[in-house]
């Protein structure tokens, strides 16, 4: 089964790897956005499997992406991306309908399972 994901996050560079990670496990990246505003949009066109959102963004930050996708989309599956030290805003991610979260510098295998836990729910 290929899973469709969507990439968000402000750094190309951040996007490139988890793209690169998503791509060795056979799974589809099917769009990225630089921001909040992109990610609503482009959610609603893709309809993706699993989002990986960074909370840290330009323009509209990852929380209040995920509240206006949860709130056109109550089945939407999102990990949130953080860096270390940002926990209040992890809770409230989780609170607006976050399924997981995962902590910058990545951990591969700590990425792959958040996808893969974020599907069962």
């Amino acid at each position: 089964m290929s899973i469709r994901i969507l990439i968000v996050d402000d750094a190309p560079f951040m996007r490139r790897t988890l793209a690169k990670l998503f791509d060795e496990k056979g799974w589809q990246v099917v769009g990225e956005a630089a921001n909040g505003n992109e990610a609503v949009a482009q959610y609603a066109s893709l309809t993706p499997d699993v989002v990986t959102m960074d909370i840290t963004m330009p323009e509209m930050d990852g929380i209040t992406a995920v509240k206006q996708i949860m709130s056109s989309h109550p089945a939407a599956r999102i990990i949130m991306c953080s860096a270390v030290g940002q926990q209040d805003m992890i809770v409230e991610a989780v609170k607006a309908g976050a399924k997981d979260f995962i902590v910058k510098p990545f951990q591969k295998d700590r990425v792959i399972a958040a996808v893969e836990g974020a599907l069962k729910k």
